[in-house]
């Protein structure tokens, strides 16, 4: 018994020293464009996963998230804070969503989890951000919980809408607004984010003297 026990914490030690190695010589490569392995992937996915599991589990998810006041208020916030990373009806991928890894889910599609465990997942995730993703923790901007809701909210309903219907949802909308019912000058709608109806992406890549790489 004794014998294993040496030999498990030899083999920790060197798996340890091993990491440790790798870290501080730079090996390690955080470049975007270059994949995580196989394993690291799995690890980090599975510590995400499991930390937002356990993190939105007890949150009371409001039963109107159906609300069409709510959802109507959520699209101009999401157009504005998260159509450039998940995508929107009739936008089909944009340069900064190509260029993020891990890359961002796409929104517009239906998901297989219970409505309730995804709209407090979607909550927990827009309000405290994901560490190392290009996630951002919206709270940090002074969003209120309201507002997140509405989000969560609009996210449940665009599965289903054209990419006419969500333009006139987010011009129906009273913008950007960082409270649920915030006041109208702190509202805009950010037109960048719309795409045009029937246009299956708003933004051609055409290398014009107005965007150049």
């Amino acid at each position: 018994m004794k014998r294993f026990l040496m030999g498990a914490l030899t083999t920790l030690a060197i798996g340890v020293a091993l990491g440790a190695a790798a870290v501080y010589s730079g090996l390690f490569d955080v470049a975007a464009d270059r994949p995580h392995s196989r394993f690291v992937y799995h690890m980090i996915e599975t510590a995400r996963e499991r930390s937002i599991d356990r993190h939105a589990r007890d949150l009371a998810v409001p039963g109107n998230l159906a609300d069409t006041e709510r959802v109507r208020r959520g699209a101009g916030n999401y157009a504005a804070m998260c159509a450039e990373c998940h995508l929107a009806p009739g936008k089909a991928d944009s340069e900064i969503r190509m260029g993020l890894y891990p890359q961002p889910p796409d929104l517009t599609r239906h998901e297989d989890e219970g409505a309730a465990d995804m709209a407090a997942r979607h909550f927990w995730i827009i309000k405290h951000g994901i560490k190392a993703s290009g996630m951002p923790a919206w709270s940090k901007g002074g969003i209120e919980d309201e507002a997140v809701w509405d989000i969560v909210a609009f996210i449940q309903k665009m599965p289903t809408l054209s990419a006419e219907q969500y333009v006139a949802l987010v011009e129906s909308s009273e913008g950007h607004s960082h409270g649920g019912l915030s006041p109208a000058e702190d509202r805009h709608v950010d037109s960048a984010h719309i795409p045009s109806a029937g246009n299956e992406d708003s933004h051609e890549h055409a290398h014009a003297a107005s965007h150049e790489h």
